[in-house]
């Protein structure tokens, strides 16, 4: 579904690169594909060995880097980040990387993912003294490095990281290294990949294709990955335990060109659209897909039942920023503006419509309403996941449970809000047996169990976990 319009965003994707002479133009490149994975701010921090120096915005990629502000940032290692707010919510002071200074030295840091456990560490290091300028969960890494009590800045930052609990993809850059680091779960995507002697770190492998690197291998759940011009080497924090991906970002939040963990993801929503079929045989006339992610499930289910895939849903493009809005009226007014149905393919035919989830409801109300003011004589809704009754705490904008329609409804009753004329949600057995990852996938959001201890600081005041 589109996340500018139904609200269901992640909340960041980083990138960075070691040891380049176009540093922050291969950043740039590497942000700018990972765009979907967050559009309301973006930042970048360079070193030139000496000092770090960034620039940060409320603004898509191609807003915050004009070329000026890319004249400001030259040196050889570069990270970045693209943001959509959860934690903290929005704000200049919360778009990273987070850059800070001492008479010690410099550290920029920025994070895919959530912390469960910020709000007790917060409460404790402002016991300690701290004094905190962002509401981001990110700073409490920053604070935890400085109090650490260790000479090195390895051993303040393991120790750091042994303190926090969540779904994180961290990366730490100081005037002579650059670090990462994966939590214990793996429940974010994270690789490592390297351009001629430089090397690059980025959520998803998409942005190595942009910026001409060789895919090296993903990051290891609790492992901490040390960069700097000597090359890189590699040290585990935390044990690996219970690992758990986020299964969304081979449903939904990742690009199709993208690999997890030797995974395609195309391929993967492809084996979804083949497992609905098998699960829900629908006769109709032709098979469309919502743009973008669900185009590849739509696909398989062709394939699979024989009935043809047609382009029944347009997205238009050129769209700008003011419809990527949180609030409820514009997502309902910027279904019409993103989507359109196409006429000719729908008029007098029984449409099998496909899409990745159904969040709150009112944007597949919406496109099933579209579909038959265009002519459609049926609308079968297919989702290729199952119904998200249980908020995330990991990184995904789905706070409370009174939100999310399958958390307060039945299928039947989806089924009628939404108007369609059949709908059938992909079993959990299904998707993963259609994803076909051999270790653990993070289910949190349909069955309600989590990887992760859930602290009550993290939970919305009117939810029970």
């Amino acid at each position: 579904m589109l996340a500018e319009i139904r609200g269901l965003n992640e909340e960041c994707g980083v990138f960075g690169v070691w040891g380049h002479q176009d540093a922050s133009q291969i950043t740039y490149y590497g942000l700018h594909s990972l765009q979907h994975r967050g559009q309301e701010g973006t930042g970048m921090v360079v070193t030139d060995g000496k000092k770090l120096k960034g620039i940060k915005g409320e603004g898509l990629v191609t807003e915050i880097f004009t070329a000026d502000a890319m004249k400001e940032l030259e040196g050889k290692s570069a990270i970045g980040h693209v943001r959509y707010a959860t934690a903290g919510g929005g704000g200049y002071e919360n778009v990273q990387p987070l850059l800070f200074n001492s008479q010690s030295g410099s550290l920029a840091l920025c994070h895919n993912g959530n912390l469960v456990n910020a709000t007790a560490l917060k409460h404790q290091l402002e016991g300690q003294g701290s004094i905190f300028q962002t509401s981001s969960d990110t700073e409490v890494l920053a604070h935890l490095i400085k109090r650490a009590g260790f000479s090195s800045l390895k051993d303040r930052v393991k120790n750091a990281l042994s303190m926090i609990k969540g779904a994180y993809a961290f990366l730490i850059m100081t005037e002579t290294e650059l670090m990462v680091a994966l939590d214990p779960n793996g429940m974010r995507p994270l690789s490592l990949g390297k351009i001629g002697d430089a090397y690059a770190v980025a959520s998803e492998t998409c942005a190595f294709d942009v910026v001409g690197a060789e895919f090296i291998r993903d990051i290891l759940p609790g492992e901490l990955l040390i960069i700097d011009d000597n090359g890189f080497r590699s040290e585990m924090f935390a044990m690996a335990s219970n690992i758990a991906m986020c299964t969304m970002e081979y449903v939904y939040f990742s690009r199709p060109d993208s690999n997890i963990n030797g995974i395609n993801v195309h391929t993967a929503r492809k084996n979804l659209g083949k497992e609905l079929a098998f699960e829900a045989p629908i006769e109709g006339d032709v098979v469309t897909g919502v743009p973008d992610s669900s185009i590849s499930v739509a696909i398989g289910y062709a394939e699979a039942s024989g009935i043809p895939y047609e382009m029944g849903l347009i997205k238009n493009r050129y769209v700008g920023r003011t419809f990527i809005q949180p609030s409820q009226s514009l997502r309902e007014q910027g279904v019409k503006m993103k989507l359109s149905p196409v006429r000719g393919v729908v008029e007098g035919k029984r449409v099998i419509m496909v899409d990745d989830s159904i969040v709150r409801g009112t944007t597949s109300r919406r496109i099933v309403t579209m579909l038959k003011e265009a002519g459609a004589t049926e609308v079968h809704v297919l989702i290729s996941s199952p119904p998200i009754k249980n908020p995330c705490f990991y990184g995904i904008d789905t706070s409370t449970k009174e939100e999310l329609i399958a958390g307060n409804h039945s299928v039947e009753e989806i089924r009628e809000i939404i108007g369609a004329d059949t709908l059938t949600f992909l079993s959990t057995e299904g998707m993963v047996k259609a994803i076909g990852r051999k270790d653990g996938q993070c289910l949190a959001c349909f069955t309600g169990q989590y990887p992760t201890e859930i602290y009550p600081s993290t939970v919305h005041p009117y939810e029970k976990v």
